[in-house]
């Protein structure tokens, strides 16, 4: 199984930046394709990032050249730089790993981004 932890949400204005953690208890972490999703009030959850066992990524389009998703296997954690936040970036913002045809979720950490 994989559990996962998110951490580094938090209030930032327009402009600013944040870095997104997602920590996995698994001994297969190099295996596992992870992604950010995030869920803005009253809005359907979206994808934002994914990045695959062989550090292939990919991004929504409103996020690309703002937004890099990354993997360190030796911490067994993920991560997503979001850089030059808009407001329209508020949301909860929630780690997804897939490991062979099982999916796990993070419980979710807020950002909030002000105008």
């Amino acid at each position: 199984q994989v559990q996962l932890v998110e951490s580094g949400g938090g209030l930032v204005q327009a402009g600013g930046s944040l870095r997104l953690s997602c920590a996995a208890s698994t001994s297969t972490f190099s295996f596992i394709l992870f992604g950010w999703y995030r869920q803005a009030p009253g809005k359907q959850r979206e994808l934002v990032a994914h990045i695959s066992r062989d550090d292939l990524t990919a991004y929504v389009e409103s996020v690309k050249g703002r937004f890099t998703i990354s993997r360190d296997n030796a911490k067994n954690t993920v991560y997503l730089q979001m850089n030059n936040l808009k407001p329209e970036d508020t949301a909860v913002y929630y780690c997804k790993a897939d490991l062979d045809y099982m999916h796990y979720w993070g419980k979710g950490t807020l950002v909030t981004v002000s105008s």
